[in-house]
């Protein structure tokens, strides 16, 4: 297998592992108010959050900026706990906005989950010419899990709020809540370790 592949693969599993359930957590908290029929609406939030985490990927990676990853592993279920939370306040499910909240929230939040995908990245690479090379395999393999979970998060949506009949504000709370509580509990676990 050639290092393109390799490394690609390392950034699919890496964003789609079960034992980093931050990552899902906060794309799953992101997507919940949306359907399939607002796809439009959603590539522009995924879009916004690829386009934050490989801002700090890249920066981390090229070693431009230096961070301590205990607060990087604290700020991350922070972000999910905001997301979360942000959610409550969806009551009506018309985004009439261009731009709204969760567009920029996604961007901002997409800087620390690129730092947290950084650190593992660095563990990974060697000092060799072809960095750019696993840099762009790695990111495209984040995003090619991203898209699964996207995916994975309106199929369920889709089956809850279509065919079971679920009422669509009380889906949004219920998920919503569940992804507070455990990105809650990771915040608190993480802030005792700094």
């Amino acid at each position: 297998m050639n290092e393109f592949n390799i490394f690609f693969e390392v950034g699919f599993r890496h964003i789609a592992d079960l034992k980093g359930i931050d990552h899902i957590l906060f794309v799953a908290a992101l997507c919940l108010r949306y359907q399939f029929t607002d796809w439009r609406k959603l590539l522009v939030l995924v879009t916004a959050f690829t386009i934050g985490h490989s801002i700090t990927l890249a920066l981390s990676v090229f070693e431009i900026i230096h961070y301590s990853m205990n607060w990087i592993e604290f700020l991350i279920p922070v972000t999910i706990v905001i997301t979360a939370v942000s959610n409550l306040f969806v009551k009506k499910f018309v985004f009439k906005s261009r731009f709204p909240l969760i567009y920029f929230l996604a961007l901002f939040f997409g800087l620390v989950h690129g730092l947290g995908f950084s650190n593992y990245l660095k563990s990974l690479m060697g000092k060799d010419h072809s960095i750019l090379t696993q840099l762009l395999a790695f990111n495209l393999g984040l995003e090619a899990g991203q898209l699964l979970i996207v995916t994975a998060i309106l199929t369920l949506s889709l089956i809850c709020i279509t065919i079971l009949k679920i009422n669509r504000r009380e889906y949004l709370l219920l998920l919503s809540g569940g992804i507070f509580a455990l990105a809650l509990q990771m915040s608190i676990e993480r802030f005792q370790q700094l």
